[in-house]
């Protein structure tokens, strides 16, 4: 099995070299986070500085895993630059077309195919993780045409070796799905917290489910929800100005009638439809990964809700909602 080299190990990278352990594969790791690197091999990890460890992968055709915050990116890239320069490389940042900027123009000689486990807690560093943080999550592998077939192979059978079924799609269209589903949220729910907290504590102490669900990830670091977020702008404004669209009518609708079925009742709708597609029947495809027009059908399977379960030699395995 191929060795994995994890540059990070917060929540995400912590459980991705633990993942990639549990499955068989030789994994190290580094961190410039001394925590981190104490608890790491406190629990037997092997950690070394950031430039050996990515020596050792250049040495071993490693598959380096970047699994830093977003504005650290850049100064681990220049490293892999300069140490691993032709290696397979994939990340687990939660926007993609930063990334993909940032390797085209630092380590441009990278096998490079982006990656994205939907998956995480609201607390972070290397105690947080867990080897079964992916079991059964969604693991975003950046299908663009100028995608490596062997990178984007690496960062697939690791995503499926950590428990995770995977979804092809580019990295816009994952940047302007997880604008909805993922930054949105995180900003949506800071607002909600706030405007709690401007109740005062009788308002705080009458919380219950709905507030403390809605707020949960809220108490993630703010560091973390800020390169996360403000990484994604342009399409995270897409979503703001069409929720805000929405609140807007909501406001005019309960300002003119006091009514708000139309927003309570499209709400429902949307929650009803998430529940339907979690729990179809799925039909199982395979997809001949040889084909020339390969990554056209990949994007296409995640576009109508597919996932990639394995791999069988030349060959994806997945299913489709039925």
């Amino acid at each position: 099995m191929r060795a994995v080299c994890v540059i990070g190990l917060g929540l995400i990278g912590g459980s991705v070299l633990r993942a990639a352990a549990r499955a068989g594969r030789p994994a190290w790791g580094a961190t410039t986070s001394q925590p981190d690197a104490a608890a790491a091999a406190a629990d037997g990890a092997t950690v070394l500085p950031t430039a050996e460890a990515l020596a050792m992968a250049a040495e071993r055709d490693a598959l380096v895993v970047l699994a830093v915050p977003l504005p650290a990116v850049d100064e681990v890239l220049r490293v892999v630059a300069s140490t691993a320069p032709t290696c397979l490389l994939t990340d687990v940042v939660s926007v993609k077309q930063p990334v993909a900027e940032a390797v085209a123009r630092l380590a441009p000689t990278t096998r490079y195919a982006g990656g994205h486990p939907m998956a995480g807690r609201s607390v972070s560093g290397w105690a947080a993780g867990s080897a079964d943080l992916f079991d059964g999550a969604p693991w975003v592998v950046a299908t663009d045409e100028e995608t490596p077939p062997d990178a984007w192979r690496a960062a697939t059978e690791l995503a499926l070796d950590c428990g995770a079924h995977v979804v092809p799609t580019t990295a816009s269209e994952h940047d302007a799905a997880v604008a909805r589903i993922s930054h949105l949220p995180h900003l949506l729910a800071a607002v909600l917290a706030a405007t709690g907290a401007d109740g005062g504590t009788l308002a705080l102490a009458l919380a219950a489910g709905s507030f403390t669900d809605g707020t949960r990830v809220a108490g993630t670091r703010p560091e973390l929800v800020l390169a996360m977020c403000e990484g994604n702008r342009v399409p995270l404004l897409a979503a703001v100005d069409e929720a805000l669209g929405r609140l807007g009518a909501a406001r005019g609708a309960l300002a003119s009638t006091g009514g708000l079925a139309a927003t309570i009742r499209a709400g429902h709708e949307a929650r009803t439809a998430l529940d339907d597609l979690r729990a179809a029947d799925r039909e199982q495809i395979r997809i001949d990964l040889t084909d020339p027009e390969a990554f056209e059908d990949l994007r296409a399977l995640a576009a109508g809700g597919g996932r990639i379960l394995h791999l069988e030699g030349n060959e994806a395995v997945a299913d489709l909602p039925g």
